[in-house]
Parts: C-alpha cells; sequence; structure tokens
C-alpha cells in the first residue's frame, strides 16, 4: 500500500511578513515560501546598471527630453495573486497607472514592465513558474536578463500569451521596448559603461 506525505500548508502573505524585514528576502510562489538567491557581484551589478540606465531617461514625469512617464522598485513585495508575492528584481509602472507612491503593502497594482536577473539557483522560479503567473495576469512587458551568459530576452504580451520580442547578447546594443529612447547592451550594463545614447 502507497503511503502519501501529508500536503504542506499553502503560505499565506501573514506567514511572509512573519519574517523580520532585515531578513525577509522571500517570495511566496505556487503557494510556497521560497527565499531567493542571495546576488551575486553580477547579479547585483546589473541590477544596478539597468536600474540607472532607465532612471534617468524614464523615471520622472513626461515632459522634456526624455520621455519620462514612469515609476521604478527593486526588490519590492508585489502581489500578482492569491499565493504569488514576488520580489521582481526591478519592476516599473506607468505614471498613469500608479499617479502616487502607494502606502499599501505589498504593493497590490500590477506593473507594466518586469526584469528577472536569472541566478543559478533561481533560474527555474523566473523562466517558469514566475513567467507563468506574468502571463495570467496580462503583465505587458517581461524581461530576462542572465548576467552570466550576458544575454537579454524581451516579452511582450499578448492575447495569446508572451511574444519574444528581442533577445541580445553580450555587447549588441538594442533599443528594448517599452524603453526603446535609450540602446542597451548587456555587457556594457555589467562593466558600468552603457551610457550610449545612440
Amino acid at each position: 500500500m502507497a503511503s502519501f506525505a501529508p500536503k504542506k500548508p499553502r503560505a499565506s502573505l501573514e506567514d511572509l511578513l512573519r519574517i523580520p524585514e532585515s531578513e525577509r528576502f522571500h517570495e511566496i510562489i505556487d503557494g510556497e515560501l521560497v527565499q531567493k538567491a542571495m546576488p551575486t557581484i553580477r547579479h547585483g551589478g546589473a541590477q544596478v546598471g539597468l536600474a540607472g540606465r532607465l532612471a534617468g531617461p524614464y523615471n520622472r514625469r513626461p515632459g522634456g527630453r526624455w520621455p519620462g512617464g514612469w515609476r521604478f522598485a527593486t526588490e519590492t513585495e508585489i502581489t500578482f495573486e492569491e499565493g504569488q508575492v514576488y520580489r521582481p528584481d526591478i519592476a516599473g509602472w506607468r505614471r498613469e497607472r500608479m499617479a502616487e507612491l502607494p502606502a499599501e503593502y505589498p504593493v497590490t497594482i500590477r506593473p507594466d514592465w518586469v526584469c528577472e536577473i536569472l541566478s543559478p539557483s533561481n533560474e527555474r522560479n523566473d523562466v517558469v513558474k514566475k513567467m507563468r503567473t506574468y502571463q495570467r495576469c496580462g503583465l505587458p512587458h517581461y524581461w530576462v536578463l542572465d548576467p552570466v551568459a550576458e544575454t537579454l530576452i524581451v516579452y511582450r504580451w499578448t492575447d495569446g500569451g508572451f511574444l519574444l520580442v528581442q533577445s541580445a547578447q553580450g555587447e549588441e546594443r538594442i533599443f528594448a521596448e517599452p524603453f526603446t529612447a535609450v540602446s542597451i547592451s548587456v555587457r556594457g550594463l555589467l562593466e558600468g559603461e552603457d551610457d550610449d545614447e545612440a
């Protein structure tokens, strides 16, 4: 006779918030409390490089020399669905959808763009489990940045699901939607030298 292990109870938001803030580097993925991978220097450098590259032209009110019209946050807890509370590496909201910074915690306004930066131990979560949730929620733009392989994959949500619209590697420069006012190269982000505006 086969024996079955008792089903593990689904993690709740209360379970997540019980972790002291200074130690809370966790997500709830498919109802399971999961600790995020500790970022390597390449991961952290890519996160800082990309956030910095986008912030100047976009993290402002619209008008002027740059497009503006966005708000960005790193490692912010966001509820996407019940049992799905993530801390995307970088998330962005169009200001017309988030006119003011929300007081709620975790944030419940779905982002308009998310970039996940891969680590060897979390790749499956980012490119399978979390990507499925982002697709179900109709996340308009999803980027997957791999700092080890030096690749960037750019997806756009369509009625049929995510469509791969662009990819780049190494020193290749692309104008990646929705941030087409600036060009990006993965190596430039990693090296802190991605400031070419051409």
